[in-house]
């Protein structure tokens, strides 16, 4: 067995040194030592929201805060290699170079080690980070399934719309986010944008994964679309290269999470994993699934021993051979999210745990099949994948950070598990279940946890056929109502009476109804439950 390992440390080796001829690498420094930087004025190098976060979450500033030593990457740079950018928290420089220039900066007395982390151009390829699947549908508001079943309408009637939260959502591109209508309320409200992986101020051009999952956040148009907090203050970053996959990205990550922390954000939206590379000597096996060896994992812990909440991407490789959570869902303390259907079952797709060391993952799961989302030519849309679950637990995150902003990051995670529909009885495939908003306040302000809203969920909305089904997570024998209204505010239809493990879902038939909007209210357990409908 020992040999055996031995063997393949020798061969990932052999590789890395027939792929060094030229190409990206991370190069580490020994210390900080010489930095004209201090702790003890860390305005000089951190915001002061960044410096309150820390405060408040009684955070020590530490020598791992200090930028990285300008002197030092003057003379890296003097070797002829070209610096992309610097890393505080693990004391480096990304740089380009060919084969000679990198032995020359391997001789500099303050260098600890290099590694290569990536081709000098990409290179095509590169593997899929989300499952999607589009239709049209612009009629009224199209997400409200997927608002329901967290409560987040809820949180919206008590006026928490992430005013005053900021979060960086690290992606692919952000396409059209800079002209479409649903956006056009974040003027002013984007704090930070920065592409690293062309190492640019634009990151509205090279593809619409980002556009999606920030639609889901931060959308708005009034009769069309509602995100979950478009209110919260938005930094923006692309650490993906779609046309190519390797470690540099994980690196990109890291940076990413510097710069946000620096800039003072509270939450980190991440629909991004790692675990297979275009160079398979980078790949991450099932027992490195530990939170501690992963690039992106050590960036990710690092992030929230800052005091930020990480809400990541359990991944979509539920269906495939390789079917856990991708890093960095596997650090203990970051939120790693799932996907289930509109009717609360596991989505194919959704990654499963435990981590390697045992731990349930994912910790929660939203709606991930089926998500509606503001495109980049600003219509709507669906797609799939714990890309777009994700984003939903980040709005329930800000939208508790508003409402309770005495709450430190880990406690704010510690309340969305504890809501969580499954939070008496985890697993690996759903993890603490289905959190919701109204669960969460009650077990905030005392008394019986009880979420009447999450167990009713009707679907599908839109619906283009003729059955309509309303799911009540009810006991048998209970009482409910069901009434259906025009725009006008005429009673169409009315049914009641008692649900039973025969009839729930509730079926009801929908072949008389024309095209149009219409209002379903659902009355069980003294609970009043309204949707809007739109029949196509």
């Amino acid at each position: 067995m020992g040999g055996s390992r031995l063997a393949s440390v020798i061969l990932v080796l052999c590789s890395l040194v027939v792929k060094a001829q030229e190409g990206r690498y991370m190069v580490f420094f020994k210390d900080k030592a010489g930095t004209i930087f201090s702790i003890d004025n860390p305005e000089q190098f951190l915001s002061q929201r960044s410096i309150d976060r820390r405060a408040k979450h009684q955070i020590v500033i530490s020598d791992e805060d200090l930028p990285v030593n300008a002197d030092y990457i003057s003379q890296v740079s003097a070797t002829g290699a070209e610096v992309w950018y610097s890393s505080k928290w693990v004391n480096g420089v990304l740089v380009q170079v060919d084969n000679s220039e990198l032995s020359d900066i391997e001789a500099l007395p303050f260098v600890q080690n290099t590694e290569y982390v990536a081709p000098t151009k990409s290179s095509s390829g590169g593997r899929a980070k989300r499952i999607k699947s589009k239709k049209d549908s612009n009629i009224e508001v199209v997400n409200q399934v997927q608002t329901n079943m967290i409560g987040l309408d809820d949180m919206h009637s008590d006026g928490l719309t992430g005013t005053g939260v900021y979060i960086a959502v690290f992606d692919s591109g952000f396409t059209g986010v800079d002209q479409t209508v649903p956006f056009e309320h974040l003027q002013g409200k984007l704090q930070l944008a920065r592409d690293l992986v062309n190492r640019s101020d634009n990151v509205f051009q090279y593809d619409d994964h980002g556009t999606e999952v920030l639609s889901v956040m931060a959308a708005r148009q009034d009769g069309v679309y509602q995100g979950g907090v478009p209110d919260a203050t938005y930094q923006l970053f692309v650490t993906e290269d779609v046309s190519s996959e390797f470690r540099v990205e994980e690196y990109n990550w890291l940076v990413a999470a510097e710069k946000a922390d620096s800039a003072g954000v509270d939450i980190i939206n991440s629909s991004l994993g790692y675990n297979l590379f275009d160079d398979s000597s980078m790949d991450y096996t099932i027992d490195q699934l530990d939170g501690n060896t992963a690039v992106v994992s050590r960036a990710a812990a690092i992030a929230k021993s800052k005091g930020i909440l990480v809400v990541e991407s359990a991944g979509n490789d539920g269906g495939s051979s390789f079917k856990f959570i991708n890093p960095p869902a596997d650090v203990e303390g970051v939120l790693a999210v799932g996907a289930v259907t509109s009717t609360g079952n596991l989505s194919s797709f959704s990654s499963i745990g435990p981590t390697a060391d045992g731990r349930i993952k994912p910790d929660v799961v939203a709606l991930g099949s089926g998500v509606s989302v503001i495109r980049a030519n600003g219509t709507t849309g669906f797609s799939s994948g714990t890309s777009s679950s994700t984003p939903l637990i980040t709005s329930l995150a800000a939208g508790l950070m508003q409402g309770y902003p005495e709450l430190t990051s880990n406690e704010i995670f510690d309340l969305i598990i504890q809501s969580g529909n499954r939070s008496e009885s985890p697993n690996n495939q759903f993890g603490y279940g289905i959190p919701h908003y109204l669960a969460a306040k009650q077990i905030m302000e005392g008394g019986e946890v009880h979420v009447p809203t999450s167990a009713i969920l009707l679907y599908p909305n839109p619906i283009s056929g003729d059955t309509l089904k309303i799911s009540m997570d009810i006991e048998p024998g209970q009482e409910a109502t069901v009434s259906i209204y025009s725009l006008k505010g005429q009673l169409v239809f009315q049914s009641e009476g008692q649900v039973t493990y025969g009839n729930n879902p509730v079926e009801l038939d929908l072949s008389k109804f024309s095209a149009g909007l219409y209002i379903v209210r659902v009355e069980t357990l003294g609970v009043l439950k309204t949707f809007r409908l739109v029949k196509l």
